[in-house]
């Protein structure tokens, strides 16, 4: 029964258990807790009638964390789907657990490469004849995406050997060559590593390669130093790019380990990819036979070939590396309480968050669009260079916000942003800085080159 102006005080009355009151009263102080509930408001004594009728008020459930705000990859088909998902249960299952144990060792794990054998993932982008499949750069993409949403680092190693290396071979090697190599490559028996970048030069290396090589009988002497190379510490051979001393023309070399006058020192003291093992390669008049020069290239043309086929999978690494960060911070704004209520809640880390997936929807689509125009042959260099510039710039904009919404949680290892936050210091400035790579595109759009 109600009044007018709210419930009837003697109805309410009549319902009371007098005898469960007694009970009450010996153990709360009831006169006090009535003065206290004469001084709510009418939303604090709603609040506590509906806490008392139904107990403690449980928490809605959250949506989880799911970088792909507009569905873009639903798009796919069911086996690139696959390709993914067998991706991400790897990373999940093999690579998260030891990630960050091996980050501090400043060491790629091994005995990971016979488990990663078993997924079968250069198949699922090149034919055994080395032509490369109708989907390769979308698959490729989303192998890379879904390692780097763990660890950069392994998708950096697959990508060394299942796009430069592999490629070197595959665009530049003769039959006999790719009968040698690109089984053994698909299968992970043998580990490959891509030699171009030197100590005095990175992106001018195309004009300025000071590794030499020069005919010597039935082989070649190769002269000069390699740096930055990933897998090179472990890998089986590294392709070894070298000017020709005669003719000026850019050669490409397989130089298997353990060759007289190759010596590879590891790379110490990087605060990023610690986990890939960087090498830095001394060549001192190391003989190599001509049946290991790649008998198919034709001067930097087929170098530039090499890196153009593996620059999309570069701008997936900065997609990957900032869909990881954002759903890791959102799920630290959902459970992080401050202020007695959890970030998620505050204004300001919601901007972040926002801000974030922004980012990563158009970085995603970016790729997404990029890959497509790869596989039907209509990529040029400025697409790809355009694509590594806005990709690498938002990736850095957004691991930023995702180590700033942890707080200072956010540069402890055990919370995994620190490390995306390190990573992408690498890709923004490996496969062409973003510098570099402006150019490229500035010179398409105005048809001036502002090159020195």
């Amino acid at each position: 029964m109600t009044t007018k102006s709210g419930p009837n005080p003697m109805a309410l009355l009549a319902q009371i258990d007098l005898e469960a009151l007694g009970r009450l009263s010996e153990k709360v102080d009831l006169a006090a807790l009535l003065g206290a509930a004469s001084k709510m408001s009418d939303k604090q004594l709603s609040q506590l009638t509906r806490m008392m009728a139904g107990g403690e008020h449980k928490r809605p459930e959250l949506p989880a964390p799911d970088a792909d705000f507009f569905g873009q990859l639903d798009g796919l088909s069911d086996d690139e789907r696959a390709v993914a998902a067998t991706t991400k249960a790897f990373m999940h299952d093999h690579v998260a657990p030891i990630m960050n144990e091996y980050w501090n060792r400043d060491e790629f794990p091994r005995h990971l490469i016979p488990e990663l054998r078993k997924l079968d993932l250069l198949r699922k982008v090149w034919n055994e004849d080395g032509s490369r499949k109708p989907n390769a750069t979308v698959v490729e993409g989303l192998i890379t995406m879904e390692a780097c949403k763990v660890d950069v680092s392994t998708a950096v190693f697959f990508g060394v050997h299942a796009g430069l290396a592999f490629a070197s071979i595959a665009l530049g090697g003769s039959a006999e060559q790719k009968a040698e190599w690109l089984p053994k490559m698909m299968d992970l028996e043998a580990i490959g590593a891509f030699g171009l970048t030197e100590p005095e030069g990175g992106s001018q290396v195309s004009q300025g390669m000071r590794t030499t090589c020069k005919r010597d009988g039935d082989g070649w002497t190769l002269r000069g130093e390699k740096k930055w190379i990933g897998n090179s510490t472990f890998s089986d051979f590294t392709v070894i790019w070298a000017r020709d001393v005669d003719t000026q023309e850019v050669r490409g070399f397989i130089v298997r380990a353990g060759t007289p006058g190759y010596e590879v020192k590891k790379i110490e003291g990087k605060t990023a990819l610690r986990i890939v093992e960087n090498g830095q390669i001394t060549l001192t008049d190391c003989r190599v036979p001509d049946t290991d020069r790649l008998q198919e290239v034709r001067g930097w043309r087929t170098t530039a070939e090499v890196l153009k086929l593996t620059r999309a999978g570069v701008a997936w690494q900065g997609v990957g590396c900032a869909m990881g960060a954002y759903e890791l911070a959102l799920a630290y704004a959902q459970n992080r309480e401050q202020f007695g209520k959890r970030i998620g809640e505050f204004q300001l880390i919601q901007n972040h968050l926002v801000h974030m997936l922004g980012n990563v929807t158009g970085m995603l689509a970016t790729v997404l669009r990029l890959s497509h125009m790869a596989d039907a042959g209509e990529m040029r260099d400025e697409h790809a260079a355009l694509a590594k510039v806005v990709t690498a710039a938002r990736c850095r904009e957004t691991v930023a916000l995702a180590r700033e919404t942890l707080g200072g949680n956010g540069i402890l290892l055990e919370n995994g942003v620190a490390k995306h936050f390190a990573d992408t210091e690498a890709i923004y400035s490996y496969e062409g800085t973003n510098e570099i790579n402006t150019l490229v595109v500035g010179r398409a759009v105005t048809g001036l080159s502002a090159f020195v």
